[in-house]
């Protein structure tokens, strides 16, 4: 398995937490997609924020890994964010501020 570069990974700290048994989770980790994640997906509906496919995505690139029913269950606000995350991973370096 290859190893994952800082780079490679965005944490975002969510506004609100998601309650999962007695545990809160208050930050998700985004691994950048790889081909694979992303198999079964519209590229465009990903770069739109189309939250049908962000539900299917989500779950494939989340540590912890998110549920569908948990990502369905977010604030509007923690959606974009976490949307945000893997949108940045689709803009070329060249083409990105840092």
């Amino acid at each position: 398995m290859s190893k994952l570069l800082k780079q490679d990974v965005t944490t975002v700290t969510l506004e609100t937490a998601i309650k999962r048994g007695d545990d809160k989770i208050t930050g998700i980790e985004i691994r950048k997609p790889k081909t694979g994640a992303l198999r079964g997906l519209n590229l465009a509906d990903i770069l739109k924020f189309d939250v049908d496919s962000m539900i299917k995505l989500l779950p494939r690139i989340s540590t912890p890994a998110l549920t569908e029913h948990e990502i369905s269950d977010l604030s509007p606000a923690d959606f974009v964010q976490l949307s945000t995350a893997v949108g940045e991973y689709f803009v070329p370096k060249s083409k990105s501020k840092a």
